[in-house]
Formats: structure tokens, sequence, C-alpha cells
């Protein structure tokens, strides 16, 4: 190495001065070790500790300001705040163990939430252990507390630390069902714990811990035989407990109970899925309430609990009358004696905000596990059947509760008229939030008129709520394919007369005697677009009502009543039954129910002693029609035996005919001999309003109806059946009910009683218990079209009936062209905000008069067509995802021609392929006074990216032009039917471009006439403008926060020449914008399964 050369000065060159010298020498300052370390400390409080720690590095200063600073810190939060993050990986035993002994004053760890420990030390291997974890922490003596969710690690700090006290809410995060056999906890009576949320764990029990305050039990498998016995938490203010593996026998919660009441401040209790011993709550309340047991209590949740009993809740529920908040029944509670009971308790509930009747826990209804699996996991056996409330319940609801503002219905097939609940007392005054689910029985005109009469509703939510009847069934009278009468959709929604105003109030229900019978008055039926259920008579006739039959006038044996049965579908033609009168005694199928049961329906029966009153039979199917595989069976037996099976039933049939001829199939048939009879013989009964021979596409007259019966059948299905009392045997309406759709003309015919005899071999034929599909026919003796014998006048016209009929349908197998039954929802209401939708059977949503309406969300609704707004000036958002039929032209063109008060975004997901051309030239060339912008979507699985951007940024590109319209005189745009005719072609008197990009590798392309928009997104990004999240070009159409374009007076300033140049060409805009976002990920017609919906 040779020696140093010497520096030497040179002269500057020639035309140079000394500014070159002075700049060099001018570098930027080191302002930050010019500061003190004192600032520099509080500097750092404000600074995560993953970034204090990375500052250590950079300069012997900083580095002693962070030695400094973690000397003296006594709070770390390795989180940073995020308690649902992990802590910074990269740690091991000896790196955390330095990291400790930086800080000697450290009293409070938070966000200790290591990604992984290991449960011991390796040796020769750098980990980060338990072990390591817990050296690290005694190295700290001041140390008071630690923040963690490791199952393991704070059952090691229980058990070696136990002075140390477990900070925040402690909830593990490996929590799953079925509970992990590896995620076990021990819970010592010395545990220093305020909050304990465990989630799939094992536990031996719950002990006597001190400090504990709120208490989350989810999936937790408790161990021990007796998990309780030592349970004493005085300082409890929370007890939840959800689907846990407990001991199954009831008396082993006794101890849980008296805990809970020992626990003088507990102030929200929910049992779900928890068999504790009924009555066992009523008794633990009248021992404590005394000493303030349950007096603070402002949440009850009871759900899918066994055992459970009304007075349980009920007591609970008094003695916490004062602070209660929020009540959520199960429902199997869910009934109209708890609401009675409360209201003759007279009591005030002052607090009282949200109640939730037939209340289900989310597990059980997301859970795709079977009910046999989960009680071999451990869970209690409850089976969940739907909650019997009444629409008088519903409205005693009310009275009790005056101050409720959110109501949640779950599963209710019993409420019927939602008008009802309306009262002098019962107003409904602050309620604010109705949600509505699977309430199936709930009729459209009546919930309609309910949302009218609420005077501060603000939301509204119905999820499977008015569903469309089946196709095909309305035709030949079946539901939804079973074979068991009318659709139960058809007569829960429209049948008028099956309300609950025929129920008594729910206490003392056993000592009641049931109601009489509603009087009915055919000729004032409401028409129906769908028949109503009219059930008959039961199948067999016993020999000691015979009596009664034969009692009958004369007079009233000649009478005939002929049904019509007028079919609704557009295209389908008026189909005629004609059924006699069949004199039968009517038997009431159900007595009353016992004590502290609700029944499912009522029976309509008489006393004896009204016997001379007329009364209608009517008959219900509230239930959805469920039929077993069993019950199909045992039909399909009996129709393959019918040939050869006898019977001893006799009955009494009024006809009007000669002498009947017996048939080849061991029936009757009667010949007829005038032109009326045979047409009324082409008309075909349908099934469910009588039981027909062996199937409801019988061509039979009329005559034959009655003689080749058994009887008149009732109309089987899930649903309860009605029946009245042998008083209605007086009115012939009664003795053979047929169905009606459209109303009941009643006809007089001439003619003589036959008596008795053409009865005789009738036992003989089949009697189904509901009527039979075309597949079952195939095993039956009994034909589908008359046998020989008929006049060939007779025979002539069922031929050209039945060809006329060719396209009608017999079975619900048969392919059939239906339109959609219209349900129309109408809103009229002066508060509400918003509705969801979700899985309704509604065509047609009409916003009739609702001035504070501001969205619209309709999700997987089948059949909704069309919408119509008559008066909601200010509702802006639309999403219509999932809705198959939706008319997008129709809905578009009522939102388009809405006036101009409010930007609008409409998000559709439509199931088809949809026409872009033809959809621009409808928006574009249409008479809507909007910048319009079209959004096409193409990211699978959906992304929400550009749709929640965009609402950020279109109300600043209208707030631009107003500025513009209202204070800069800048021409306002119009848009006028002139003005249509005036651009007939493309584009049609509109500034159109194109936008595209990619957003997470899906593209998107923007077809938009917005001003403004290219010039402010070509603008530079602002490297002092805040970005909470990074966002440009490149990942949504438009990122004003990356460019400090945050208002309309910033963005002015950026967008001033082209403002120029639309002044001079005297190029007007708009003051409002419409964005229509369309997501092609369901366009295969499957729905793409999406959790933002």
């Amino acid at each position: 190495m040779g020696p140093r050369r010497k520096a030497s000065k040179l002269p500057p060159p020639a035309g140079s001065s000394g500014g070159d010298v002075a700049l060099r020498a001018a570098e930027p300052k080191d302002y930050i070790n010019e500061l003190s370390h004192e600032v520099l400390c509080h500097i750092f409080r404000y600074l995560p500790m993953k970034d204090i720690m990375c500052m250590e590095c950079l300069s012997k200063k900083l580095r002693e300001a962070v030695s400094l600073y973690l000397r003296v810190i006594k709070l770390v939060d390795l989180c940073a705040g995020r308690w649902w993050e992990y802590m910074p990986a990269g740690f091991t035993d000896s790196s955390f163990l330095t990291l400790l002994k930086k800080m000697p004053d450290l009293e409070q760890l938070y966000g200790l939430h290591p990604r992984f420990l290991e449960r011991r030390r390796v040796r020769g291997c750098e980990a980060f252990s338990i072990p390591g974890v817990l050296e690290a922490l005694q190295v700290c003596p001041s140390l008071l507390g630690v923040e963690t969710s490791h199952l393991e690690l704070v059952e090691a700090i229980w058990n070696y630390m136990p002075q140390v006290h477990i900070l925040g809410k402690f909830r593990n995060r490996n929590g799953a069902f079925p509970i992990p056999a590896e995620n076990k906890l021990t819970i010592p009576t010395t545990a220093k714990i305020q909050t304990l949320h465990l989630i799939g764990v094992n536990v031996p029990e719950i002990p006597c811990v001190y400090m504990l305050r709120h208490l989350y039990l989810k999936w937790v498998r408790l161990t021990k035989p007796q998990p309780f016995k030592d349970f004493l938490c005085v300082n409890l203010r929370t007890f939840v407990m959800r689907n846990c593996a407990g001991p199954t026998n009831s008396l082993k919660y006794v101890p849980l109970v008296t805990g809970l009441a020992s626990a003088r401040n507990l102030e929200q209790l929910e049992l779900v899925r928890v068999p504790f011993l009924g009555g066992l709550i009523q008794h633990v309340v009248e021992d404590s309430w005394r000493s303030g047991g349950f007096r603070n209590l402002h949440t009850i949740v009871f759900g899918a609990c066994k055992n459970a009993l009304e007075v349980d809740l009920g007591y609970l529920i008094i003695t916490a009358a004062r602070r209660l908040h929020e009540l959520r029944i199960q429902p199997s509670l869910t009934k109209d004696g708890v609401f009675s009971a409360l209201k003759m308790a007279e009591l005030e509930f002052p607090q009282f905000e949200t109640l939730h009747l037939g209340y289900v826990d989310e597990f059980l209804l997301q859970c795709k596990m079977s009910h046999s699996e989960l009680v071999k996991y451990g869970l209690a056996d409850v089976v969940e059947n739907p909650g019997i409330i009444t629409d008088i319940g519903v409205k005693v609801v009310n009275e009790v509760l005056p101050n409720i503002k959110y109501l949640l219905i779950y599963n209710c097939p019993h409420l019927h008229n939602p008008h009802h609940w309306m009262s002098d007392q019962s107003r409904w005054n602050r309620l604010v939030d109705l949600t509505l689910v699977r309430c199936h029985a709930i009729k459209l005109p009546s919930f309609s008129q309910f949302i009218e009469s609420l005077p501060c509703l603000e939301f509204i939510c119905l999820d499977q709520m008015f569903r469309e009847p089946p196709k095909g069934c309305a035709r030949v009278g079946l539901s939804a394919g079973t074979g068991i009468g009318v659709s139960s959709a058809l007569v829960s929604n429209q049948n008028s007369n099956n309300d609950n105003n025929q129920h008594h109030p729910p206490n003392n229900e056993a000592n009641m005697p049931p109601p009489p019978p509603p009087h009915n008055n055919n000729n004032q039926r409401p028409q129906q677009p769908y028949g109503e259920l009219y059930t008959g008579l039961g199948e067999g006739v016993d020999s000691k009502h015979r009596p009664h039959m034969h009692e009958m006038s004369q007079d009233t044996r000649k009478k005939r009543h002929l049904f019509k049965l007028y079919s609704s579908g557009p295209g389908h033609a008026l189909t005629g039954l004609q059924v006699s009168s069949c004199t039968m005694p009517i038997q009431p199928l159900f007595s009353s129910t016992g004590k502290g049961k609700t029944p499912l329906r009522r029976s309509s029966t008489a006393a004896a002693s009204d016997q001379s009153k007329p009364r209608l039979l009517q008959s219900s199917c509230e239930k959805s029609c469920q039929v077993t595989s069993e019950q199909i069976k045992a039909d399909i037996k009996a129709a393959t035996e019918s040939s050869g099976r006898t019977s001893n039933k006799e009955m009494t049939c009024d006809t009007a005919e000669a002498n009947p001829r017996p048939r080849t199939d061991g029936g009757t048939e009667q010949s007829t001999g005038n032109a009326e009879q045979g047409a009324n013989s082409r008309d075909r009964p349908v099934a469910g309003s009588a039981a027909v021979h062996s199937t409801s596409g019988f061509m039979r007259s009329d005559k034959n109806l009655c003689k080749e019966q058994t009887g008149c059948s009732l109309t089987r299905g899930a649903g309860v059946r009605k029946a009245s009392g042998s008083a209605g045997v007086d009115r012939p309406e009664s003795r053979c009910p047929a169905p009606s759709t459209l109303g009941q003309r009643h006809r007089d015919t001439a003619g003589a009683s036959s008596g008795t005899g053409s009865h005789q071999n009738a036992g003989q034929d089949f009697v189904p218990r509901r009527p039979l599909t075309r597949s079952c026919t195939r095993l039956s003796s009994a034909p589908l079209v008359p046998e020989t014998g008929k006049s060939g006048a007779t025979v002539h016209k069922l031929a050209v009936k039945r060809k006329q009929m060719a396209d009608k349908s017999t079975s619900t197998s048969d392919p059939v062209t239906e339109d959609d039954h219209v349900q129309v929802l109408t809103l009229k209401s002066k508060n509400l905000v918003g509705i969801t939708l979700t899985n309704c059977g509604i065509t047609d949503l009409v916003l009739k008069d609702c001035p504070k309406m501001m969205f619209i969300h309709a999700t997987r609704c089948r059949v909704l067509k069309q919408l119509q707004i008559e008066r909601a000036p200010i509702v802006n958002r639309f999403d219509f995802a999932q809705c198959k039929k939706l008319d997008m032209e129709q809905v578009l063109d009522q939102i388009l021609r809405m006036p101009p008060e409010r930007n609008r975004i409409i998000y559709m997901r439509p199931m088809h392929q949809i026409d872009s051309v033809a959809l621009e030239r409808q928006l574009f060339q249409g008479p809507y006074p909007y910048h319009i912008a079209i959004v096409h979507e193409f990211s699978n699985p959906p992304n929400i990216r550009n749709k929640v951007r965009i609402r950020s940024w279109m109300d600043t590109i209208a707030n631009i032009s107003q500025e513009l319209i209202k204070y800069e005189f800048f021409p306002e745009a119009t848009r006028t039917e002139e003005d249509v005719k005036k651009y007939p072609r493309y584009p049609w008197g509109r500034d159109i471009y194109t936008l595209e990009g990619v957003v997470d590798c899906a593209p998107y392309s923007m077809v938009t006439d917005f001003p403004w928009l290219r010039t402010l997104r070509a603008t530079n990004p602002n490297s002092y403008a805040r970005c909470d999240f990074e966002d440009d070009e490149s990942t949504t159409i438009y990122a004003p926060r990356r460019k400090g374009q945050l208002s309309a007076d910033i963005c002015m300033e950026t967008i001033g020449e082209e403002i120029s140049e639309c002044r001079q060409r005297k190029r007007g805009v708009f003051q409002r914008v419409v964005v229509l976002f369309l997501h092609y990920c369901d366009t295969p017609g499957e729905p793409v399964d999406d959790d933002y919906i």
C-alpha cells in the first residue's frame, strides 16, 4: 500500500462561481438527531412497538432514546391496538427475553397473541415456547397483567404466576365444532380474570372464581360428572352458555342456577340448549328475589332449553321487569299464555326495547349436521317445533311491552293477520325495526295494512316470507306434488276465514269450551285467485250415527248444491264440478288440548243445543303439507288392494236419477238421459274437493261422484284437520263441500231422491286418503275414463271435452306452463327508511307513499318481477341480487323516471345474459335527467371493491355540477321527450366514453357520460394526501383519496380548463348522477355464494 497522496486545492475553472460549492455544502440537516431524548421518547408514545424497535438500528442517538423509552415504559401493546391480530412474527425465547429485560418497569403487557407456541423447549433449536415466555415474563418484577388468547399459555400463567391478571377479554382463537380434543383448559379457583370467553374447549368444571365478571361458554365440553358442583361467581354480570356438551341429567344443573341467583349484579343471562330442570328457575327465583337475585337482568335468552317451562321464563321476566332491555324466547315458550299471564301481572317495563319470538340459535340454523350427529357429539337431545303464538298473543305483546322498538319473529305459522295486532291499547307507537322470518301464513294485504298503521317504523326485514304457491298444484288441487289437497301456501296466505280471532285467549284453555264455528256467507266471500280448501267428511261412518241420516227432512234431501270451480291461471279453461250433497253426520276430529298446551288449530265443534243452527264446515291447512314416504307407500299399497277389499260402511247420498247399473269394477254407474246431465258429466272433478273413486282425473257425472264415494274424504296433510260437530248436518254445504276459487254457484236441480240402495256396493271402491297422482293410478284397478254403458251423446261429449283439456295437467309430474301467482307488497309509511327482502315470494313491490325511504335490498326473490314507485323521492340505493325473474327494463325505467332529487346507485346481479348494447340504448337515449354510468363487473367470486368505492366519489362528481349550476351560472342540461327525439342516434346527445381495467385479476368496464371524471382520474397522486388504505387506479376505477380530491372545491381547482371548455361549447350538465352496477358472476344461472348478501 503506497503513501497517501497529498490533497491540493485547485482554483475554480473559469466561468464558474462559488455557488456550486455552497450548494454542495448545504446538505439536508438531520433534525431528528438534534432533538433531545425527552422529545424523542414523547414521539415514541405514538408509534407501534414494531416501529420503535426498528429505529434502534438507525443511529446512536435513536438507539439511546429507544433504550431510555423502554426503561421507563409501563404499558406495551405488541399488536398496536389491533387485538384481533397476531403479534409480530420472528420472536424466539432469547429475543423475547432480551426485549423484556429492557423494560424493568413493565406492568401491563397487551397483545401477547403468538401464532404458534411450542409446548416445551427443544435443546439446540431456537423456538418460541411456553417455558421461554414464562421465563421472560418473570424478568419483569412489576408485571401486573398480560393479555393473551393462547389456552396453554394462560393455564401456565395461572399455575406458575398466579399473581398475574389476565387483561381484557380472554378468547381462544382455535375453537371449532366438533370440539377438538387438544383444546383443554383447567380453571383454578385462584384465577385472576374478569372476562373468559371459551369456544370449542374441553373444561373439567366451572369452579368458584371470585373475580370473574363475564363468562361465555360456546361449544364447551364439561368432562366431570358434576361440573357445577362448586360454581359460585358472586361478581358475575354476564353468563352465556350456548350448545355445550354437559351432563344430560337435569338435576346436575341445580348448582348452576343457584349460583347464578347468588350473583346479585347479573345483567345478561343466555341459556341455549341447557337441559336444566323444568320449574327449577321458578323455585330459585321465589327464594332469592327478595335478596336481589335476578333483579338486575337486562337481557334474557332462552333457546332450545329442553325442559324450560313458561313459569321459569315468566318468573325471570317479572323479577327483572324494571331493568329488562332484551328478551329472546325459544319456540316452545312462544305462546299466547306467557304474555297473557304477564298482562295479568300488570307490570311496567320502562326500559324494554328488543323482543325475539321463536328464537333459534344461529349455530342450529347454519349447522349442516343432523340432529343425531349433534347428540352424538354431546349436545342435549332437543327437537324444536315452531312457535304457536297467534295474532291475539302478539297483540297482547304490545299491551304488555308498549315501549318495544325492535321486534323479530321467527317461524310462527299461526300468525295470519298483522293488522289484528293493533288495538286501542296496542298501537306499536315506538316500533322502529320489524323482522319476520318464515312466518308463512301471514297474509300480504294484512301485512301492508299493518305497516301503514305503524307511526315510527324505519326498517323492515322479511326473510322466507309470502312464499309463492307450487306450480301445477293449483290445477289439480294438490300440495307440492304430494297429493294432499290444495297447497298449504295458498290456504295459509289467502284463506280469509282462518283467522286466529276464532281462538279463545290462552289462559285457562283446558277448562274453556271450544268456540263455535264462525258464520260464513258463501255469497259474500272475497274472490281469490286460487281455490280455498273445503274439507269434506270422514271416510267412515259409525253405525251409531245412522239415525241422524234418516232424520233429515225430505225437502233437505231434494236440494242440490252444485259448486263451480274456476281455474285462475291465465289461459286456463273454465272447469266445472257438480257435487251432490251427501248426508252424513260430522264428528269432531280433535278435542281441546290439555292444560299448558296451546292447540295448533281448534276444532270448530258446536254444542249439542245448537244443532238447529246452520254451520259451515271449514278446514285449514296452516302448516306446510309434508308427506312421509311411509304414507305414500301405504296409499299405493291400499290402491293395489282396493279391488279385493270389502267394507261394511253404509251411507246415504242424495242423487237425482234412476236406478244404477252395476259396473265391471264393482261400483255402480248411472246412465244420463238429458243433454244437461251430459254436459255436467264433462266437467272433471278436482282433487281436494271430494274423494273421488281413484284419482283426481275422473270424468264422471256429478251423480256418479257421490255414488261411488264411500264418503267425502277429509284432505289429509301435515296441517291440523278441522271438522264441525253434528250440528252441521242441517246445512247441505257442510255435508259435501267442494273447493271454490272465484265464488260458488248454488243451484237447485230437479229430481227425486233415490234412497240408499244405490250405495250398497259403493264400499267396495277404494277411497284414497288423498287424491292420487297419475303415477299412482297405474297401480289402481279403477279406470281413468268411464266404462261403457253411457249414452252415445254423453260419450261423445266426454271425448270432446277431453280433447279440449289436453293441455291440462292431472298430476304435478306433468309439464305445465303457469304464470306466477301475483303477490303485491304495497308500502305506505311516513318514516320507513329501508326494506330488506330475502327469499320472498312477492312478484311486485309498490312504494306508494314513503317520503323517507332510502334503500331497497332484494336477494334471492325468485319471482320478484316489477318495482313500482309512486312516491319515494329520496330512495337512493337499490340492490337486486339473484332475483331470477326481475324485469330489468321496467325496474330501471321506474327508478330513472323519479324526480332527480338524489344521486342513485343500482346494484344488480342478473342470472341471465344481458344485451349490453340494448341496455345502453335504453338508459342513455331515454328521458332520464341524470348523468349515467354502467359498470360491468366480472369478478367471481364477487368483489365489492369497485361497488364500495363508487359510493365514495359519485357524490363528488354531482356536487361539482351543482356548485357550477348554482354559483357559477353554468348551463343545466335537460332531458325531455323533445330532447329524446332530437338525438335519435348514438351518442344520443351525451358525451359517452368507456373506462376499463382489472381489479383483483378480474376485468371491469365502465360506460358513462360522467363529466370531470377523466380529468380527475388522470391527476397525479398527492404525496401529502392522507391514505388509510392502498388504492389507486390499478385497483379501482377512481381513487380520489390518493389524489387528495376529497371535496368539490378541491376538485374544481383541478378541472378549471375543462369547465371553461364546456362553458364555451354551451354544453350543460345534470345535477344528479345514477350508477348501474352489474355483477355478472351469476349469469350462468347458478347463484354464487356470497358473504356480502
